[in-house]
């Protein structure tokens, strides 16, 4: 029974890329480069870049916060940033390097 069933799937698999194949003289089957270009229009829909209205977005963009900063400074030093898995970021961080 299984020596019947590899050659029966081989078959069939051959019969379907047969009855499936494409017409090579149809234009629309082809990938040249003219099939994928979309309108400008079309293309900015979908890609838009969220653009920054006000200073105070700037401005926090540029300069972080002092927590921020205590977490980098805490991320940078391997032992803070091993114990701050283990206990907490705030009680190794005033650990390590005191209140501030």
């Amino acid at each position: 029974m299984r020596s019947l069933l590899a050659p029966l799937v081989v078959t069939l698999a051959l019969a379907a890329l047969c009855c499936c194949e494409k017409d090579p003289k149809d234009p629309a089957g082809s990938s040249s480069a003219a099939s994928i270009k979309i309108k400008k229009e079309v293309a900015n829909a979908f890609v838009k870049r969220q653009k920054r209205s006000s200073l105070y977005e700037r401005y926090f963009e540029y300069y972080k916060s002092p927590m921020e900063q205590m977490h980098e400074r805490c991320e940078n030093y391997p032992p803070c940033d091993y114990l701050s898995d283990q206990i907490g970021f705030y009680t190794a961080y005033n650990r390590f390097f005191g209140r501030y």
